[in-house]
């Protein structure tokens, strides 16, 4: 019998569970459980894409998966947008999940969109202007094209090589626009479920930042400071999962283990 969690692997904005699939090998060669995951509209799901389809429609995603993965220890690991809907899923699934990973992540807040909490966060900053007019000239009202490789050459894919950029524009599906702009509903009954940030350095997240943020005195931030609360820093841009697999998969099994660096002694 296996000592190690199943990891539930979230992808982000416009990805599906493909984004995983060397960081899913790499997992089950170590004894541990994979899950990759698609929402509902993306990837080989496009097809059931449609206005409809919000952040509660990927939260019940993941919820259903929660609810199939009986006896199993699990793990959920949220890439950037997917911390939304696993912090949700979480919430209503406290009891099964035993660590939430968010991997180059933000913090989401309850009664906060998206696209809200990046407006709160990074009022001025490119990738908000970025987000706010792809609300705008959103396809049909609802459909946010899949970047192109130009719009998504940047920090985020600093490490990539044009083959893996390519890969990944040929698979990235459009986003459904409510999945930005809907606002996650918490109950707090996850609140205490431990947490590991890992963050992209390259990407200009770290650590440091999740310091300056608990050190604000902020109580939405006091989990970062729990002595079950880890973080990880990590030398990569935006998606580890595709420029350092073996590197992430390390990474997530020690955060599995309850490893990491702790805020709780540095932070007053």
């Amino acid at each position: 019998m296996t000592t190690e969690p199943t990891f539930v692997l979230v992808p982000g904005g416009y990805l599906g569970g493909w984004v995983w699939e060397e960081v899913a090998d790499g997992l089950r060669g170590a004894g541990a459980g994979a899950h990759p995951v698609t929402f509902t509209g993306m990837g080989d799901r496009r097809h059931l894409a449609g206005p409809a389809v919000d952040l509660e429609t990927h939260v019940e995603d993941l919820v259903q998966i929660l609810d199939h993965l009986e006896g199993e220890r699990i793990v959920l690991v949220g890439h950037c947008y997917g911390i939304f809907p696993a912090v949700g899923a979480a919430d209503r699934r406290g009891a099964r999940v035993e660590r939430v990973v968010y991997l180059d992540a933000a913090f989401p807040l309850d009664g906060y969109s998206v696209l809200e909490l990046l407006n709160e966060r990074e009022p001025d900053s490119p990738r908000q202007s970025v987000m706010r007019r792809h609300a705008v000239e959103a396809e049909e009202g609802w459909r946010i094209p899949a970047p192109t490789a130009e719009q998504w050459r940047g920090a985020a894919t600093s490490d990539l090589d044009e083959a893996q950029l390519a890969w990944m524009v040929r698979r990235a599906a459009p986003q459904p626009l409510g999945t930005f702009t809907s606002r996650l509903h918490l109950t707090g009954a996850a609140a205490e479920t431990p947490l590991t940030g890992v963050f992209c350095t390259r990407n200009g997240t770290s650590t440091a930042v999740a310091a300056e943020l608990a050190a604000t005195g902020d109580p939405r931030f006091a989990a970062l400071t729990r002595p079950t609360s880890a973080f990880f820093d990590l030398d990569t841009a935006h998606f580890p999962m595709v420029s350092a697999p073996e590197t992430l998969t390390e990474v997530l099994l020690r955060a599995g283990r309850g490893e990491g660096e702790r805020l709780a002694e540095g932070v007053s």
